[in-house]
């Protein structure tokens, strides 16, 4: 470097030196004005008692609503068994092949070889899950959904000061996603009734539960978002919606437990959210306590649920459809479909009816007829106010019992009168099903709508599909006729089926065990 260059770099340094520890002095002399303009701001706006009051109030009074119900609240844990096809490869390695990739009848020619090329047979798959739950009575019965301990063969409840408890299936109600289980136990805090018809949008509500197994006994805070949120599932459009949307946090584990109001009472049963990613995104739901007490009080009392039933379709009367059916306002359900054979059908319901009134109180829309009537006991006649084509009419309806040929309300005691003890749920042999199936005519008897994994149905070999002929030499034409011969065969005793399988009867042995608890 030249020496001019030289003294040019050190002229450069001896001037910014300077120059930067003037900036540093700026900086600081801003840093120390903005500090006294934040405490200037500080000292305009000072917390005063009525605010510091106000907070500390809130606080007292979501602490004293979390201890009151955080005793009562329970985690579930369940034990349960997939059905999985595992194989043994030629290298010793397992592969799983997803249960349903195979039609029936051909997994012994798909299953991989194992030693002296024999074929590995399925074997079951114990599988673990967590929920959580709800005392309501002293005596340990516990409310939970019915999605926590679907296929449970055992059950164990932490209770809040950290007792592990087993637990047994009181019932379940497939419809309302409900269940009811009991633990052997006295003295319990238990949690009272609320009552949802009475929340509002903007009311403060807490959830309560085991967010991802995990973090037992936590509560969150927040509003009732909305009410009488439409069923959102795709499977069954018949079950009946009502939901109450919060955005208080509700995770995975939380199904099962309470939401309440300000006053520490029982408004809903957290059941599902709606999230993209999985987890919380400020949309929870919650069935009401005018379905959940309603439910539990059968289970508790029969081990079942008897809904009623009209075999209707419904759209919302909404303000782009009013019109095309001279309606004054918003309001109603119009019938879009009507059973073959429903009680709808038989009364003279048909489609583009408009149901106004049920036993003269206004329908506010389909889900809430659909929730009115599930609730009404099946025998019960009611008065629908319908608009027909601009006119008036009043039509009674005897109401039927919704998925009377059907299991969808089960007792999974083994004494129970749905024929728990081997392992399946039945259906009566409608035309529909019977077409859906490809029954012949001729055959007469109860379909298997399911077989619980490890049961002793499914040692049997029966599936889904298969039509029960006889039990125990003795026909069967209906669901209810199947369910009462098993219940009258003894416990412990093998019972003998007459099963038509795809085109062919055999008969087969299914040997019960007496201490089952099988829940089907």
């Amino acid at each position: 470097m030249s020496e001019s260059t030289n003294s040019l770099v050190v002229s450069i340094k001896r001037i910014a030196l300077p120059l930067g520890a003037a900036a540093t002095l700026l900086l600081c002399i801003s840093f120390a004005l903005g500090r006294t303009a934040v405490h200037a701001a500080s000292a305009a706006l000072p917390l005063d008692d009525s605010s510091v009051s106000s907070l500390v109030s809130l606080d007292n009074a979501v602490e004293s609503v979390a201890a009151k119900v955080t005793p009562a609240v329970v985690n579930v844990s369940v034990t349960s068994r997939g059905s999985v096809e595992q194989a043994i490869t030629e290298d010793g390695r397992e592969s799983g092949i997803p249960p349903g990739a195979i039609p029936p009848g051909f997994e012994r020619f798909f299953a991989p070889q194992g030693q002296n090329g024999q074929r590995s047979m399925p074997h079951s798959q114990v599988e673990h899950g967590i929920g959580s739950g709800i005392i309501i009575s002293p005596d340990g019965f516990i409310v939970t959904n019915n999605h926590v301990v679907d296929g449970a063969v055992q059950m164990r409840v932490t209770l809040n000061d950290r007792r592990v408890l087993p637990a047994k299936l009181i019932g379940v109600d497939k419809l309302t996603d409900l269940a009811v289980i009991k633990i052997d136990a006295k003295d319990l805090p238990s949690i009272s009734w609320g009552d949802s018809t009475k929340l509002h949008p903007g009311q403060t509500v807490l959830a309560f539960g085991s967010p991802f197994g995990y973090f037992q006994f936590s509560v969150t805070r927040g509003i009732v978002s909305a009410l009488n949120r439409p069923n959102p599932y795709t499977d069954d459009p018949r079950k009946p919606g009502a939901y109450i949307q919060t955005d208080a946090a509700i995770n995975q584990g939380n199904s099962g437990g309470p939401l309440v109001n300000a006053h520490g009472e029982l408004v809903g049963i957290n059941t599902f959210i709606i999230s993209n990613s999985g987890s919380f995104a400020g949309a929870g739901f919650a069935i009401p306590s005018q379905i959940v007490k309603a439910t539990v009080d059968a289970l508790i009392k029969d081990g079942t649920v008897h809904h009623g039933y009209l075999g209707i379709a419904m759209n919302d009367v909404t303000p782009d459809n009013a019109g095309f059916f001279n309606l004054p306002d918003a309001s109603g359900a119009i019938i879009s479909q009507v059973t073959l054979d429903s009680p709808a059908s038989q009364a003279g319901l048909k489609s583009g009816d408009v149901l106004r009134s049920l036993n003269s109180s206004k329908i506010v829309n389909g889900s809430a007829l659909q929730v009115a009537v599930s609730q009404i006991a099946p025998g019960n006649t009611i008065t629908l106010g319908v608009l027909r084509e601009g006119k008036e009419e009043t039509v009674k309806i005897k109401v039927g019992e919704f998925h009377a040929d059907a299991e969808v309300a089960e007792n999974a005691d083994a004494s129970a009168r749905k024929g728990g003890r081997i392992g399946v749920a039945v259906s009566d042999l409608t035309p529909e099903l019977r077409d859906q199936l490809n029954v012949p005519t001729q055959v007469k008897g109860a379909a298997i709508e399911s077989v619980k994994p490890a049961s002793p149905a499914e040692d049997a070999g029966l599936a889904p599909g298969d039509v029960i002929l006889e039990v125990n030499r003795h026909p069967v034409a209906s669901a209810e006729k199947f369910v009462g011969e098993v219940h009258a065969t003894p416990s412990g005793k093998d019972i003998l089926l007459l099963v038509w399988s795809r085109g062919n009867a055999t008969y087969r042995v299914v040997h019960t065990d007496p201490s089952s608890q099988s829940g089907l």
